[in-house]
């Protein structure tokens, strides 16, 4: 336990930013889930409205700092391929 005012602040801090990253952690991965299902099942269409929905879930994640900016890069990257594959 926190034996200092600042500590104690810090603590509370931590506690609402975990959550947040939590909440925006979980909505990234969501949507890059549902692109690689649309691919998997071979649904082009599907594939690139979920890519277009995943593209700024994910660059908002970056901007809130919840993931690097290359891992993010790298996602949509792969991602991206993956639906161009689909044709």
């Amino acid at each position: 336990m926190a034996n200092k005012k600042s500590a104690e602040k810090q603590a509370r801090r931590s506690e609402v930013l975990r959550e947040r990253n939590r909440t925006l952690r979980s909505r990234a991965r969501t949507a890059v889930k549902k692109v690689r299902a649309a691919v998997a099942a071979g649904d082009a269409p599907a594939a690139k409205e979920a890519l277009n929905a995943a593209i700024p879930v994910l660059d908002g994640t970056v901007t809130k700092g919840v993931i690097h900016a290359n891992a993010a890069a790298r996602t949509k990257s792969r991602l991206s391929r993956s639906v161009a594959k689909l044709g």
